[in-house]
């Protein structure tokens, strides 16, 4: 595997990428600040695949086991991951994505005085803003597609501080059927574990249309082992679609108690439930 990369895309954004790590990254401020806070980011970016290589093992354990863990990243793997879950079965790797955006966005906000940041990792999102400002982020309906379902709106002082969206055809496995789950959290860590946990529960379990391999068979190093995932969706009538939103939702109202999720929108076959916190809107696309 090469070394880190660093450039920039067309319209100017920072693009940093390192093995599966792929960011993209808007810094909003003074010219000045820029400069330092992406100058930041970029040193902080060199050694954070090494860190979690160097815990990997540790890392791809059942939660439920405590693993310790030494790396900054690390560390907010397992602590959002034992945050959000409840009794779900979760690695810390099911935060990994927003984790690592979270480490680079915190680099960068500390780094300078900005207005606004986003760190955008392959669609788990860290966001930094002053109360002041508002960041604005597409919304899917599915995961597969990319159709955008609309747009959110997050206030500076709405808590809100990552996006993730997970569904059964993106690229980490789900137990269930979702076209896309998009979570708010109180960091991108925890909507990272949480857009994956809600996305398992949008199910219609021993539905015959649902096409189910074991982890393993598909990944053979995968951390989910024998269990079941989604590998394929048929037809589903409107029942069976209500009735797995309506699983989902009741797995995001447990999570929506604890204060580390904000909000959630749920979508299947063109339906959507949608629960979103006070300083948050879906704007039509």
């Amino acid at each position: 595997m090469s070394g880190p990369t660093v450039g920039r895309l067309g319209d100017g954004r920072l693009h940093l990428q390192y093995g599966p790590i792929d960011l993209v990254i808007i810094a909003d401020g003074d010219d000045d600040a820029v400069d330092r806070s992406e100058s930041a980011m970029r040193e902080r970016f060199a050694t954070i695949l090494d860190e979690l290589v160097d815990e990997l093992d540790l890392l791809r354990a059942d939660i439920k086991l405590l693993p310790t863990v030494e790396g900054e990243t690390a560390r907010r793997m397992v602590t959002a991951t034992g945050d959000v879950r409840g009794d779900d079965f979760a690695t810390s790797m099911v935060a990994v994505a927003g984790s690592v955006a979270d480490t680079i966005a915190d680099a960068g906000w500390k780094g300078a005085p900005l207005r606004r940041l986003i760190v955008n990792n392959g669609g788990d999102v860290a966001l930094r803003q002053l109360p002041t400002e508002t960041i604005t982020i597409g919304v899917v309906d599915d995961v597969m597609t990319g159709q955008l379902a609309g747009r959110l709106h997050v206030a500076g002082d709405s808590g809100v501080g990552g996006v993730a969206t997970s569904g059964w055809g993106g690229r980490s496995f789900s137990f269930g059927v979702a076209d896309a789950v998009t979570v708010l959290g109180r960091t991108a860590a925890h909507a990272d574990v949480a857009a994956t946990l809600i996305a398992n529960a949008v199910d219609v379990p021993g539905h015959a249309s649902i096409i189910r391999r074991r982890a393993c068979d598909i990944k053979h190093d995968s951390d989910l082992g024998e269990r079941l995932v989604t590998c394929g969706v048929g037809e589903l009538t409107d029942d069976d679609v209500e009735r797995a939103l309506a699983s989902g939702e009741r797995r995001a109202q447990t999570m929506l108690v604890t204060g580390h999720v904000k909000g959630v929108v749920l979508c299947l076959r063109g339906h959507r439930r949608v629960v979103l916190p006070p300083g948050v809107h879906l704007a039509a696309r």
